[in-house]
């Protein structure tokens, strides 16, 4: 199972994608959408919407998870966010992705993979590098994205230890590898 995870912002967005198989992670890419702050926001929508498809059409993924709203203190903010991921969710939805769309809260994703609702970006890196591998990320909106596919992972392979093959969950199984 491939899962696209969505970091959704309205000046960057993070992407990140990973393979799931049985209870192997495997890294295949990750980026930051960067969108040209000089344009006002309503000049952004066609960046973020190709951005989504391009990035969609490319690695064909089995389903999408995507972080949900997060409180900010900016109205302003909190709105434009909001319409980020409706333009995301209508690339996805334009895509015939609506039936495989997963929202997670950041409190879950976090709690979900490293064990702790409120992990720091510095230790959400170090999560991922000791799961996937070790590499460098551009910015927290790639890795946060990363996560965000790994909380979907181990959501949707939950099932308690197999009696008969004595193997636990994706997210048992890497807990013993960290």
């Amino acid at each position: 199972m491939i899962v696209l995870g969505i970091d959704p912002g309205s000046r960057k967005t993070g992407f990140g994608l990973i393979e799931v198989k049985g209870n192997q992670v495997k890294y295949i890419h990750s980026e930051t959408a960067k969108f040209d702050l000089k344009k006002d926001f309503l000049h952004r929508v066609p960046e973020i919407f190709e951005m989504t498809t391009a990035i969609t059409e490319k690695y064909q993924p089995d389903c999408v998870s995507i972080e949900s709203l997060i409180y900010v203190k900016s109205p302003t903010a909190l709105i434009k966010l909001a319409q980020t991921r409706g333009i995301i969710l209508s690339a996805l939805a334009n895509l015939g992705y609506e039936e495989k769309i997963f929202e997670y809260s950041p409190n879950l994703v976090k709690s979900a993979t490293t064990g702790h609702g409120h992990t720091d970006k510095l230790g959400v890196q170090k999560f991922l590098n000791m799961v996937l591998g070790e590499r460098e990320y551009t910015t927290d909106d790639e890795s946060d994205a990363l996560l965000i596919a790994m909380c979907h992972a181990f959501q949707h392979n939950k099932p308690k230890t197999n009696k008969k093959t004595g193997k636990g969950s994706l997210a048992q199984s890497v807990a013993h590898r960290i």
